[in-house]
């Protein structure tokens, strides 16, 4: 099998030398992964989860087909590490500005302006790939959701923090609901490629959902008692 090169100390000098080549060894390795991994994700992007293979993945990274094997064991494997590796650099990309929305209203926007900027990335179809082929591969489903999980948490921090306090705290599972957003997200991807038109009025829709949740906010006291005490109501129903 193709592997990388060995970093065995070969100098004459000893330990210095061995130090410096192995060194030197795990950097290419890392690097070697890294363009794996980006490949990978390429691959997705570009070819779907039925054209992927080990092959193609090296040929996109650039590098020996036996490496795959090499550094994940299987195509599986590296589409896993791939997608979970896609997830959290895009996720620590949107950090900073998720944590600045302060209402329902600000998350759905920046939503819809993340959708656009992550299907022009590709990386929601990534996991629209994965997703795909979870369901004739299993071993995929769990990195598909690892993936998801990312975007999840994220989301849960920010419905928690702008629902706490409104008529909506008391009915709303942040948990389920931030679910429903990343499930969403990635349905709009996957339908937005044969009815473009209908994944904008989807996202519309979402957005008057935020208007209602900002009229609410906007009630007195005594009308916000109210709202509480009909949703608790419909919640046990």
């Amino acid at each position: 099998m193709s592997g990388e090169p060995d970093s065995r100390n070969t100098g004459p000098g000893g330990k210095g030398s061995g130090s410096s080549d192995r060194k030197s060894g795990d950097s290419r390795s890392r690097d070697t992964r890294t363009k794996l991994l980006e490949g990978a994700l390429r691959t997705l992007t570009e070819q779907g989860i039925a054209r992927t293979s080990a092959r193609t993945i090296a040929a996109a990274a650039g590098v020996n087909q036996g490496l795959v094997f090499y550094h994940f064991g299987s195509v599986d494997e590296l589409l896993g590490a791939a997608c979970h590796h896609g997830a959290e650099q895009r996720v620590s990309r949107y950090r900073p500005r998720l944590a600045a929305v302060t209402s329902l209203a600000e998350l759905l926007q920046f939503g819809r302006e993340m959708h656009a900027e992550e299907r022009d990335a590709g990386q929601v179809a990534v996991l629209g790939q994965m997703l795909a082929g979870a369901q004739t591969q299993p071993r995929l489903a769990t990195a598909a959701r690892r993936g998801l999980q990312l975007w999840i948490d994220e989301i849960e921090k920010v419905l928690g923090r702008v629902l706490t306090g409104t008529p909506l705290a008391d009915l709303t599972d942040s948990a389920g609901l931030a679910r429903a957003v990343a499930a969403s997200f990635v349905g709009l991807e996957l339908y937005e490629g044969v009815d473009q038109e209908g994944a904008g009025h989807a996202l519309d829709a979402l957005e008057q959902l935020a208007v209602l949740a900002s009229v609410l906010d906007e009630l007195g006291p005594l009308a916000q008692r109210a709202v509480r005490r009909r949703l608790r109501h419909t919640g046990r129903s």
